[in-house]
């Protein structure tokens, strides 16, 4: 059915690598008619026409707007069409009403037009999107470079004696890298040839790829630099970390509305999981996990160095307030993660309107009464609720309290993280 008089029409693409289809459907959920076009700039201008042959276009939603709609995104974005991004169909609608990619692409159109799928996808034009490219680039060429060299010893301890003696005895990495990458094997009539042969290819790859990965840093530093140097001059983030950040929030800062946006994009916000009488949180094991990974790494290394946040380490440690969520309890693995939470505030400020919340719920465990020595049995235990607080500062300037349990708790604290909190006003700062 077409009918050229509708008012306003909603569209839903389902994208794939040679051919998109295209459903519109009205405000009533009515569907009009269906179209296919080729993933082509020409194919691009064909489905617009179309919707726009139909009425005024509420929408477009688009299934794989990091993938293979990524151009159809953005050659709506630039003639002014409103796009959002629509996740895969639900797993049990799919399994009722079947799957094509016609129903792929209505299905993608009533989720816009029920409210389900609100967001839009990054524009993917600016210099985040470069920083990406080089990134990923860089990131393969590490890997190889890894690869490379587990290989390379690999064969030094299968090779024969004499070799393996000979190269056993450089000390160094790059040493031994340049040692193998000046062999001379001669003719390939001995075992020896043949591992020196393998070797030195080994080694002459890891030196190619070591200057390839030199050549994205310096790209990549000169990138970041323009695009964030506020977050750059932060004690413990480097480009690496800076880069992965702004590959999370894309080209338009202001995407992160608030903390607690950051704290879920990073898989640092606690999940609940209660039932019944039951009331407690979780660890959050989703979210990106390369950002998650970066402020890992910024609470490791200002733990080290960073007088604030060291103090706060030793405050916690002291005061026992730590617990891993996991069967390993011990208050040393703990430190990176209870840190890690406290560093939010100070590093993606976003473009937060309003001041978010500060208070948040730990909750701990209280100790056996009975000694807590390896292999003594501990009386059953659960969770208690006690009250938290969040702090403003890098290192965090409150402490847990409110607990009213005689003896000194472990705390799982699943506040807001203040890495991501610190990491948003930063970033706010940057852009």
């Amino acid at each position: 059915m077409t009918n050229t008089n509708i008012s306003s029409v909603i569209i839903g693409v389902d994208t794939h690598k040679f051919i998109h289809v295209a459903v519109a459907i009205d405000n009533n959920g009515n569907r009009l008619t269906a179209f296919s076009a080729p993933a082509t700039t020409k194919g691009y201008k064909l489905l617009e026409d179309w919707a726009c042959a139909l009425g005024t276009i509420t929408a477009f939603g688009i299934e794989g707007t990091g993938s293979y709609g990524a151009e159809l995104s953005r050659h709506l974005f630039a003639k002014g069409h409103k796009v959002i991004e629509v996740t895969r169909p639900n797993r049990q609608l799919r399994y009722q009403h079947g799957k094509s990619d016609s129903l792929d692409a209505e299905g993608a159109a009533r989720s816009v037009l029920a409210g389900q799928a609100i967001a839009q996808p990054k524009t993917q034009t600016g210099s985040v999107e470069m920083i990406r490219h080089l990134k990923i680039a860089r990131d393969t060429a590490v890997k190889c470079q890894w690869q490379a060299m587990v290989t390379l010893k690999t064969l030094i301890i299968n090779a024969s004696a004499v070799l393996r003696d000979t190269l056993n005895q450089i000390s160094g990495k790059i040493a031994l890298i340049r040692y193998s990458a000046a062999f001379r094997p001669g003719a390939m009539t001995s075992t020896m040839a043949s591992a020196k042969t393998a070797l030195r290819a080994l080694a002459q790859r890891w030196l190619t790829l070591h200057e390839e990965i030199q050549s994205h840093d310096k790209a990549l530093e000169q990138l970041v630099v323009v695009r964030a140097p506020t977050l750059l001059a932060s004690h413990g983030i480097a480009t690496m970390t800076a880069a992965e950040m702004l590959m999370l929030v894309g080209d338009d800062p202001t995407g992160i509305r608030c903390e607690a946006a950051l704290a879920k994009l990073c898989g640092v916000c606690p999940i609940p999981a209660s039932s019944g009488k039951t009331n407690r949180f979780r660890h959050n094991r989703g979210g990106n996990r390369q950002a998650n990974a970066a402020l890992y790494r910024v609470a490791i290394v200002r733990m080290r160095n960073h007088p604030r946040t060291a103090k706060e380490k030793w405050k916690e440690r002291a005061t026992g307030r730590l617990y891993a969520a996991s069967s390993d309890t011990s208050s040393a693995k703990s430190l990176p993660t209870c840190v890690a939470q406290k560093h939010r505030r100070p590093a993606l400020d976003i473009g937060a309107s309003t001041p978010w919340p500060r208070r948040s719920t730990a909750f701990t465990r209280p100790r056996s009464s009975g000694g807590s020595g390896h292999g003594q049995a501990s009386r059953p235990w659960k969770w208690q609720r006690c009250a938290g607080s969040i702090g403003t500062t890098i290192a965090g300037s409150s402490a847990l309290s409110g607990t009213s349990h005689p003896l000194r708790p472990k705390t799982i604290t699943m506040q807001h993280s203040r890495s991501s909190i610190w990491l948003h006003s930063q970033m706010k700062t940057a852009s």
